[in-house]
């Protein structure tokens, strides 16, 4: 009984509630205007028609354009409200202005290293060109005096966080999708106040729709209270919104610009494995510390300016003046980086692609969720079929059963081309890793689903040779062992009802 009552009385059940008595204001409105007035429904039509080429002369993902236009054609008044509610998939030009301006600032304290891509261009022209690529069109560079260091499991890496913080004398900087009230939030919140109190510069950054369930409605203001400058992304109002889609998905934490941190991980426990949800709780996670750091850095503070409408007076006051004199242990290549829906090139899904298509040998793939549109679906499905090792490994409790439904609905047309599918036995992954060739890796926040690859903000490191690549690699092998290859007939077995729906997911796949 107090578990219904928390959930009716919950922030989530009310904005929900909200919004869905407004929409059905509208709809009955406009229904009703339609039995008024026989012309309306031509009006109706006409507009949906309209609407529909608009939407597929988009510079748009196909899959998203054909399950709006479908909506919309079928239930004409229901598809077109909705669409311009909840259909945009990019941000309001007023917002694009204002970021693209922030973006122009930033980019200009990040150097390019020529001297460094020249190097990689005498390495290997192929990867040279993935790196190229992230430098000119995300707008980060690679770096080369950075350690490396990959976590296999959320509970491996909060340490290293927890003692970042306690080093850290000048700023502290976090940014996270979900955070919630408990054992690992309340370890780090105990760090925070007391740096603050320090006179230590905290600032933090947590995504509202993200924490809709996990925190108060008004959190940010407790921790304003306590010296930390807490700032929630895209409020969460009970009020229908064109800018609903967006979310900040990234997971960033910098001390000091020393040292940085991101993966998958989030600031709840089932991350760390004290509660259990969906069984072993398995993610991933990096640290960096050394140069590289300065793009984490940089991408906090253009988020921090967009959401505070503020501008940072001196920058060089975050940039460690020891990384001009010391010299960190050779390793490798790295190059963080960040997407966004604010433009219409899919950074983190072309990194992806750029993987898969220069893969010689195997490509092995840590993913929550397996929702690839067609080029994604087509690269994996030739790398296969061209002898090139591809595995995916998923997670074998789910944590959105509809969503699991429409990953398996994926895995029959893979399975046929020779991609090698894995589920994990003890539980729920949440991992968002690439690993390539014993060369090249990603670890990062971006699923492969339509939401992380065109909705959302994003966040990863892309490497090549460092320590951390063959680490990743070793995790994936280690968790093959743990895991459940999927064959065809655990594909054929699925009942026919369950088949049917995933046929009619998979249309509606691009607008969950």
């Amino acid at each position: 009984m107090k578990k219904i009552k928390k959930f009716l009385s919950g922030r989530a059940t009310i904005v929900a509630l909200a919004i869905l008595i407004q929409l059905c204001w509208l709809l009955s409105f406009l229904y009703g205007f339609q039995a008024r007035f026989t012309f309306f429904n031509t009006v109706i039509d006409l507009v949906a028609i309209f609407v529909v080429l608009l939407i597929v002369n988009k510079r748009s993902n196909l899959s998203y354009k054909l399950a709006w236009s479908v909506v919309i054609l079928a239930v004409p008044i229901v598809g077109l409200l909705v669409y311009f509610i909840f259909g945009r998939s990019e941000l309001t030009r007023p917002t694009r202005k204002r970021m693209e301006a922030i973006n122009f600032e930033m980019e200009q304290e990040l150097p390019e290293h020529p001297e460094i891509q020249n190097e990689l261009m005498g390495k290997d022209m192929s990867v040279y060109c993935q790196s190229r690529y992230v430098m000119d069109w995300a707008g980060f560079p690679v770096y080369k005096n950075t350690e490396t260091k990959y976590y296999p499991c959320g509970e491996k890496m909060f340490p290293d966080m927890l003692a970042a913080l306690e080093e850290a004398e000048h700023f502290i900087f976090m940014e996270y999708f979900i955070v919630e009230e408990g054992y690992m939030f309340g370890k780090i919140l105990e760090i925070l106040k007391r740096k603050a109190e320090q006179g230590v510069d905290v600032r933090f950054i947590y995504d509202d729709f993200g924490c809709v369930t996990t925190l108060p409605a008004k959190y940010y203001q407790k921790m304003q209270e306590w010296g930390i400058h807490c700032v929630r992304f895209n409020p969460l109002y009970p009020v229908m919104s064109v800018i609903m889609n967006n979310r900040d998905h990234r997971k960033i934490l910098v001390a000091d610009g020393k040292v940085g941190f991101t993966g998958g991980i989030n600031l709840a426990d089932e991350y760390v494995n004290k509660v259990k949800r969906f069984g072993y709780w398995k993610d991933t996670g990096i640290r960096l510390e050394g140069e590289a750091v300065w793009s984490f850095t940089i991408m906090f503070l253009e988020m921090w300016d967009y959401i505070t409408k503020s501008q940072e007076a001196d920058l060089e006051k975050f940039r460690p003046a020891c990384h001009k004199t010391r010299k960190f242990q050779t390793d490798g290549y790295v190059q963080p980086y960040t997407d966004s829906p604010l433009d219409h090139e899919n950074v983190g899904e072309n990194i992806y692609m750029n993987i898969i298509n220069r893969a010689r040998n195997y490509v092995y793939i840590f993913t929550p969720y397996l929702i690839p549109d067609d080029e994604i679906l087509k690269a994996l499905q030739n790398a296969a079929k061209s002898g090139v090792d591809v595995r995916i490994l998923m997670p074998g409790i789910p944590d959105k059963q509809i969503i699991y439904w429409i990953s398996q609905s994926y895995y029959e047309p893979l399975l046929e081309c020779g991609v090698r599918i894995y589920q994990f036995n003890p539980g729920f992954l949440h991992a968002k890793c690439f690993v390539c060739d014993d060369e090249v890796a990603v670890v990062g926040s971006v699923n492969l689903d339509y939401r992380s690859l065109y909705l959302h903000f994003e966040c990863g490191v892309w490497m090549y040779r460092s320590r951390a690549v063959m680490q990743v690699k070793a995790d994936v092998l280690d968790t093959m062992e743990r895991s459940e290859e999927i064959n065809m007939e655990f594909c054929r077995k699925r009942p026919a009802a369950i088949r049917t729906l995933q046929s009619v997911l998979r249309l509606f796949a691009p607008l969950l």
